[in-house]
């Protein structure tokens, strides 16, 4: 479900990706639990999906949780903590820099 989630949103098919994403990241919740890296995965890929349907507010949600369960769970400097660190910095920067211009990413 994970892979056909992740092929959606390769395709641009926003709304098939997002159901198939809430339905994977419930289902890890429950089965593996939620600091489990896998949920954690499930957690990005979803707060990817929703900035790509243009719904920032809760990608950015998202994707500050999972930097935040990173850093506790794996460190600072692990891969996972710093690539959703950066991406969340990168986003909140993007915000940033069109707020009053009536855009938003």
């Amino acid at each position: 479900m994970a892979n056909l989630a992740l092929t959606y949103w390769n395709q641009g098919r926003w709304k098939k990706a997002e159901e198939l994403g809430v339905q994977v990241l419930k289902l890890r919740k429950q089965v593996l639990g939620p600091e489990h890296p896998s949920t954690l995965a499930s957690m990005a890929n979803l707060a990817f999906t929703w900035k790509g349907q243009g719904k920032v507010k809760n990608a950015l949600a998202l994707i500050k949780q999972c930097a935040e369960l990173r850093r506790n769970l794996l460190g600072p400097d692990h891969p996972d903590t710093i690539s959703s660190s950066d991406t969340l910095s990168d986003w909140e920067t993007a915000v940033d820099s069109v707020n009053g211009c009536g855009h938003v990413i």
